[in-house]
């Protein structure tokens, strides 16, 4: 039975506002360079404030994702929080834009929180630190899993940053059994080592039990499952999936599944700024496998994607995906 759905995210909607800044910034701040912290909402106005003036885009890891694969064309829907203000009227309409369905009720305007925003610094090498008030983002729970969408999409693209709450895991869980229970696939990325670091033992439930393709890099695949060295952390998380999808940095990407590896290499390119890199390797990755693509294809794609957003300030990609996959003959 076909699917309305290509591929449906559900993760934290979030409002990026991005600034460069010097490392000496950073180090007066107290912020460590290149990692995601979650703030509080004084925190928060701190940072902000002190912030050399940037850009505000409307962000969050898997709306990254599931945007850049809206933007070719393939029909895909998110899932998330945002309160009836004014950032949170911007998110909606901008992921609307991409083609995206986002259905997911506002809180209301009269909430103490506000809609979420993470403010990235990027530093002089490319690297981001990412500062997130997570605001009514983290409210998501069982009552926004709409089963209808669920069992209506061939794959489910889970965002790990949202595991940090009881309620957020508890819809995590409804989310994959009513679309794994329809016929369809569900996938989850780790997001950030630190986050791994909070919630390993409960992902690794998540992802035995009721994940079938794994996204990470590097270090939060070691984060996960240890090993002496990449290749081996690669074996064993393998294990545990139909295909695991780590991506390395300048390396490229590896690729397991069927008890093979695939490396694919990066694209060249100059590094301006590093936010949605990974999340935009997803969104080629996942927009080639919705093509029926073969997997060392949907890698590539991912590559030339990453590639893209990187090359640019912000998380969203500047130029046509479709274009650059077309010019790359993928």
């Amino acid at each position: 039975m076909n699917k309305n759905y290509k591929v449906v995210g559900i993760g934290n909607a979030i409002v990026d506002v991005l600034a460069k800044c010097s490392d000496e910034f950073l180090i007066s701040k107290g912020i460590e360079k290149g990692i995601m912290q979650l703030i509080d909402t004084p925190r928060a106005a701190e940072i902000y404030n002190s912030m050399d003036a940037g850009v505000e885009i409307s962000g969050g890891s898997a709306a990254n994702t599931i945007s850049g694969i809206g933007t070719v064309g393939i029909k895909t829907a998110f899932v998330g929080k945002v309160k009836d203000d004014q950032l949170g009227r911007i998110f909606a309409h901008d992921i609307r834009a991409q083609g995206v369905a986002f259905n997911t009720p506002m809180v209301s305007s009269d909430s103490d929180d506000e809609t979420g925003r993470s403010m990235i610094l990027v530093s002089p090498d490319g690297e981001r630190s990412m500062n997130t008030y997570l605001g009514v983002a983290n409210q998501l729970n069982v009552t926004d899993i709409d089963p209808d969408l669920m069992a209506d999409t061939d794959w489910l693209y889970l965002e790990g940053y949202l595991f940090d709450r009881p309620d957020s895991q508890a819809a995590f869980i409804r989310a994959v059994e009513l679309c794994n229970g329809a016929g369809g696939q569900s996938s989850l990325s780790l997001s950030d080592p630190f986050c791994v670091e909070r919630h390993r033992e409960a992902f690794q439930d998540l992802i035995a039990n009721h994940i079938n393709m794994l996204f990470c890099n590097e270090h939060e695949l070691l984060s996960m499952y240890g090993g002496k060295s990449l290749n081996e952390a690669i074996e064993v998380g393998a294990q545990y999936v139909d295909i695991l999808v780590c991506t390395a940095g300048a390396e490229g990407a590896y690729i397991a599944s069927g008890g093979e590896t695939i490396h694919v290499s990066a694209n060249p390119v100059n590094v301006v700024d590093a936010t949605g890199a990974g999340d935009l390797f997803a969104a080629g990755f996942l927009a080639g496998l919705s093509q029926n693509k073969d997997l060392e294809v949907c890698g590539k794609m991912g590559c030339v994607a990453a590639a893209e957003v990187i090359s640019s300030m912000g998380a969203r990609p500047k130029n046509n995906l479709q274009d650059l996959f077309d010019i790359n003959k993928l």
